[in-house]
């Protein structure tokens, strides 16, 4: 019997650093929504180009995703993981040093593909450096804080830098935590020799898969801005499913597919997938409409707005480090899921009865937290399970699947309930228009803006709500410490978290 391997004496300061890039990937989607007003009158960025300074890094980032965690697999964690750090860092030097909107937006879409490479890197790393049971609970429930986090401290961060500095330090402070994390993955990160997989690289995989992400990615984009039943927004939607079944097809064909389909096809990753990115769908939304909510109509600054989210961030870190963390060796994964998703949606309900006079401590607060805590306690075993039972040479690829979970959320999500606001808002006007009366005009408009905000997180409160109830219909995993199971194994009802570093 072969002799288990000893961990590595510096796993936890090795976590330090993976954590520090993983929130440098999840802020950068937010912090850069708070500069973009300035960035936007500083290079004079047209009002039809300023939706891609965003969408320029959403789509290189979500088309990348599964081909950057191959790559991790074939080159090597840690050095996918320095490679992309060190692009990223460059590609956000680029953007701060921006003179004119082409410049910007090169290097936005430059970032996205650089961490297409380094988000699966810094998962797959996270899974094949903590083997044991309790120490891969503690850690993902650190990592899943981050994860869940991150946005929210993007909103904070950018409002700070832009205030304080300008809006290019939204991009420059990405260099000091890529210089950091560079640092500690030469000095101090490790990953076992064993698990590379060495087979040639499935181009035409590539091909599709990028095609297919990038045109569904853009296709909820352009349905934000033309309308779902525009001819480009329909084409793209096509365009989408036929290449991504065309992907589908070739990966059931080829020898060494880019995305083995049993990665996808085992019912708890498959479950951890739908359930996560439905869940994004409903929590970038608030993100989105919060946002506007504090600023357009509470009139708070870009500070106090990302100071707001805070009691959201304490929930998360507590629900992921204490709650999940505490009881993912006790309980199945689903009994954290499903009841975390569920807390999350009453949080959300809390916050769809937001008024124009709603006092912050009385609606917003409670809302916030409970949010906070459903996701926490949520995220952590979604995070660990998706890399559960993976086999070596396919860590990187699932755990780009998580990302990708989330990145396609993340884009529905801002699409899809913008769409319904924005619906909702036209409504209300149509409808109390001639009852307006002695309403001022100011006041008219953000009672039909909070209309629509408030309708908007109803239908998020609802998607968490599914979210929750196939979280614990698909996910049927046992408690995660015990035998350990990998793909092609025989499958058992209660198995454990494996040790994937052999």
């Amino acid at each position: 019997m072969p002799e288990t391997p000893q961990p590595d004496p510096k796993r936890w300061t090795a976590l330090i650093f993976i954590a520090i890039a993983q929130l440098m990937v999840v802020l950068d989607a937010t912090i850069v929504n708070i500069a973009l007003p300035s960035a936007q009158a500083d290079l004079g960025i047209s009002d039809g180009n300023k939706q891609w300074v965003i969408t320029a890094y959403t789509l290189a980032f979500g088309g990348l995703l599964l081909f950057g965690g191959r790559v991790s697999d074939l080159w090597g964690r840690r050095n996918t993981f320095i490679v992309g750090l060190l692009g990223f860092a460059v590609a956000s030097a680029i953007g701060g040093a921006a003179v004119n909107t082409p410049m910007l937006l090169g290097a936005r879409a430059l970032q996205g593909a650089f961490g297409a490479l380094l988000a699966p890197a810094a998962l797959s790393l996270l899974a094949v450096t903590f083997t044991d049971a309790k120490e891969r609970a503690k850690a993902f429930g650190i990592y899943g804080a981050i994860a869940g986090a991150g946005a929210a401290v993007g909103l904070i961060l950018g409002g700070v830098l832009t205030q304080a500095l300008n809006w290019r330090w939204a991009l420059f402070v990405n260099i000091l935590f890529a210089a950091v994390a560079v640092i500690g993955a030469i000095t101090v990160i490790r990953e076992p020799a064993q698990g590379h997989n060495r087979n040639r690289l499935d181009i035409p995989g590539v091909i599709l898969v990028s095609a297919g992400l990038v045109a569904l990615v853009y296709g909820f984009t352009r349905a934000d801005s033309d309308g779902w039943t525009s001819g480009i927004t329909l084409g793209l939607f096509v365009a989408s499913v036929l290449l991504l079944a065309a992907f589908v097809y070739v990966e059931s064909r080829v020898a060494a597919p880019l995305l083995p389909l049993r990665v996808v096809t085992d019912r708890n990753r498959g479950g951890v997938y739908l359930s996560l990115g439905l869940a994004i769908i409903g929590m970038f939304g608030l993100f989105l409409f919060l946002t506007y909510y504090l600023q357009l109509v509470l009139g708070y600054s870009a500070i106090k707005s990302g100071f707001a989210f805070l009691p959201m961030i304490g929930g998360m870190i507590v629900g992921s480090t204490q709650i999940g963390t505490r009881l993912m060796l006790r309980v199945r994964p689903r009994l954290l899921m499903a009841p975390g998703f569920l807390v999350a949606s009453v949080g959300m309900l809390i916050l769809a009865q937001i008024k124009v006079d709603s006092s912050y401590a009385s609606v917003l607060l409670p809302g916030l937290i409970l949010m906070g805590l459903g996701m926490g306690t949520a995220f952590m075993p979604a995070m660990s399970l998706a890399t559960h039972g993976v086999r070596p040479e396919d860590a990187g690829v699932a755990s780009a699947m998580v990302n990708t979970s989330q990145q396609v959320g993340g884009s529905i999500g801002t699409a899809l309930l913008n769409t319904l606001a924005t619906s909702a808002s036209a409504t209300w006007v149509s409808a109390h228009l001639a009852a307006k009366g002695d309403l001022t005009h100011e006041l008219f408009v953000d009672r039909s803006l909070v209309h629509g905000y408030s309708v908007a997180i109803y239908w998020a409160t609802a998607i968490l709500v599914l979210s929750s109830v196939l979280a614990f219909v698909l996910v049927n995993a046992g408690v995660q410490s015990g035998p350990e199971r990998v793909d092609g194994d025989q499958p058992a009802d209660d198995f454990a978290v494996p040790v994937i570093a052999h």
